[in-house]
């Protein structure tokens, strides 16, 4: 445990407390600062505060902190791709099959477990540095925080759209040109597990452009303003072109008319949606540069459209 004391400004005056004190302490998040408020590890002038009281002017901010692992997540040696890392940030290339972080019934064999034995010191953030997540049958790009600095600076630039990831999705349907879908998304009330478009959920903006055009097919670009659960794959079925391999938002398997033995097979034996987060681009923790990275399509992906190919040229 260590002892920080710190005075709050006049230029504060009227904010509340636990908003004034995030601002002074940017290694510290908000949620971590109202936590330490509200269990008396922070004192004004030795008596406990509430988080919402406002700033006067010139308090003395006593504060306990306890440096202590958030998570009990064990660590495995599970093989990572690291594309970019330093002593802020990794950026990993995550492969389908692999969950992102533990939850009720995957407490083991997650990148989060993995991250923790590449990096022991990431079991004293929240999720293991992880600032987003994938689902685990999406591969590609992410970005994990190695300081509680560098994760609250990387979450509030996904808070203001200003994280650009830009994914490759394959989909049914003929698409004539790019379009943006602009639909709220929520919990699906008939179906707790799935996520619907519904005027009771959250704003969701995703734009798509169309990469490359089959005949029954389209390989599109995909770019996110907001992070919803699903998103990509619940807006593109909502206009209906939904992903290739999606047993959640695809329903059937549709074969084309005239469909050779290999297109079916190719469309039946896909395991997995047909989703790939090929870039990342990111405004760096410490440095402030703007960084971007890219991955190419993972080979189930890439055999795929060589199959789509082929059916139309024949």
């Amino acid at each position: 445990m260590s002892l920080l004391s710190v005075i709050i400004p006049n230029r504060f005056i009227g904010q509340r407390i636990d908003a004034a004190m995030a601002q002074m302490l940017p290694n510290y998040s908000r949620v971590k600062i109202t936590y330490w408020i509200k269990s008396g590890d922070a004192l004004i002038h030795h008596k406990t505060f509430k988080p919402k009281e406002k700033v006067l002017g010139g308090e003395v901010i006593t504060l306990s902190i306890k440096i202590e692992k958030t998570n009990a997540w064990l660590a495995q040696d599970i093989v990572i791709d690291v594309v970019y890392e330093d002593e802020a940030i990794i950026i990993v290339n995550k492969p389908v099959n692999l969950v992102t972080h533990p939850g009720v019934s995957n407490w083991t064999g997650t990148l989060a477990n993995a991250l923790l034995h590449y990096d022991s010191s990431l079991a004293n953030l929240d999720r293991a540095g992880i600032v987003h997540r994938l689902d685990k049958n999406t591969s590609g790009l992410m970005v994990v925080a190695r300081s509680e600095y560098a994760q609250k600076y990387l979450t509030r630039q996904l808070q203001t759209h200003s994280i650009s990831r830009e994914y490759s999705a394959i989909v049914y349907g003929h698409m004539i040109s790019g379009g943006t879908v602009d639909k709220p998304i929520g919990r699906d009330p008939k179906d707790r597990i799935r996520q619907t478009v519904t005027e009771s959920g959250k704003d969701a903006l995703t734009h798509y452009r169309v990469i490359e055009r089959f005949a029954h097919h389209t390989h599109v670009k995909v770019m996110l303003e907001t992070g919803r659960t699903h998103q990509i794959r619940v807006h593109l079925s909502f206009i209906g072109h939904p992903l290739i391999a999606d047993p959640m938002y695809g329903g059937k398997i549709r074969f084309p008319k005239k469909a050779d033995k290999q297109l079916k097979n190719s469309l039946k034996n896909f395991n997995r949606q047909t989703l790939h987060a090929k870039k990342l681009t990111l405004i760096h923790p410490t440095s402030t540069e703007l960084m971007s990275w890219k991955v190419p399509l993972p080979q189930d992906m890439q055999d795929l459209l060589q199959v789509l190919a082929k059916f139309d040229a024949n």
